[in-house]
């Protein structure tokens, strides 16, 4: 699993009431009735403006809500593919936004509690993430298939999201998690993790960027082990974008990323376009302890289709993540 947390000082649950008090766009005498903004940072765990991908949400029924989200140009971390294609992950993360976001503002989160992420499943149409002369617009349907609640507070969703782009369907994915109380997070965490003078491991050296599809050895996530297609897992608390605010763990975002470069390098790809990424979350990964990154390639059923690779993360000698990415059969 992976744990998303983050505090604030402000009202402990989001009241998306000045919505209904509010008169139409239309209606306030306004001269730009086409104003966009983000929504607030808080409500998808985010502690830069720049990292927010959502502009806007409505909730159309109690289990179906439209959202409507933004992807620039160009990102600091999600950096085109071979110049021309918006980077799958900007589309997993936005998704994960989404789940933050309908937490708090829907479903009466308060700030503070914790999302422990258990799964995600992202399927990618390349032909309509073609980056443009503007910004993709986004409009996204959710549908939430699975809604738990504990003590009358959300405890478990699970959700789904198609992703469109000028009515084309770019991406569809789904995510689940569990939500926690900040009492309950404690007591399932390693007490020294909570502590102030919590220290990750010593920052590792970075693979070769053109050997896991990156361009930037600062975006690079995975360290040599000396043996093939096994790496241990680079964890730069640093890193803008991996860490936009403090976290005792390592973010699922991060694993993801480990997963879609060590596919890069056992598929050979300086330039790595995944069709889809599906990955369950076991167990923490911790910041203080090696995490190591294994890659096992599974061939096409078929000359031609479609290649697979499945990647494990371990840690102590236990399983904290596996993820499936997979890509078109590429010779070259």
């Amino acid at each position: 699993m992976s744990a998303s947390t983050f505090h604030v000082e402000r009202t402990a649950i989001y009241d998306p009431a000045w919505r209904a008090a509010a008169p139409p766009l239309q209606q306030r005498g306004s001269h730009f009735p086409s104003l966009t903004s983000t929504v607030p940072k808080e409500l998808v765990h985010r502690a830069a403006v720049a990292e927010v991908l959502l502009t806007d949400w409505h909730r159309i029924d109690d289990t179906r809500f439209t959202v409507s989200a933004q992807w620039p140009r160009i990102h600091s971390f999600f950096t085109p593919i071979a110049g021309t294609h918006h980077d799958p992950l900007i589309c997993g993360e936005t998704i994960r936004q989404i789940g933050s976001l309908l937490a708090h503002a829907e479903f009466g989160v308060p700030f503070g509690y914790n999302f422990l992420w258990w799964d995600v499943d992202l399927s990618i149409r390349p032909e309509h993430l073609r980056i443009e002369r503007t910004p993709a617009s986004l409009d996204i349907q959710v549908t939430c298939t699975e809604i738990r609640r504990r003590n009358g507070r959300l405890s478990w969703l699970r959700y789904e999201a198609v992703v469109r782009r000028d009515g084309h369907i770019a991406a569809t994915g789904r995510m689940s998690f569990a939500v926690v109380s900040p009492t309950v997070y404690q007591r399932v965490r390693p007490a020294h993790t909570l502590e102030p003078d919590h220290r990750p491991l010593p920052l590792t050296a970075p693979v070769a960027p053109q050997s896991v599809g990156r361009l930037s050895p600062t975006d690079v996530v995975l360290s040599p082990s000396g043996e093939p297609d096994r790496w241990q897992l680079r964890v730069d608390v640093h890193h803008a974008a991996l860490f936009d605010h403090p976290v005792d763990h390592v973010p699922g975002m991060l694993l993801l990323e480990a997963a879609r470069q060590a596919s890069a390098a056992s598929l050979g790809r300086s330039s790595f376009m995944p069709l889809s990424i599906s990955g369950d979350f076991k167990r923490y990964a911790e910041l203080d302890s090696p995490c190591m990154i294994e890659a096992h390639r599974q061939y096409a059923d078929a000359l031609g289709g479609d290649e697979a690779v499945l990647v494990t993360g371990h840690q102590d000698d236990q399983l904290i993540f596996t993820a499936t990415v997979t890509a078109e059969s590429y010779a070259g």
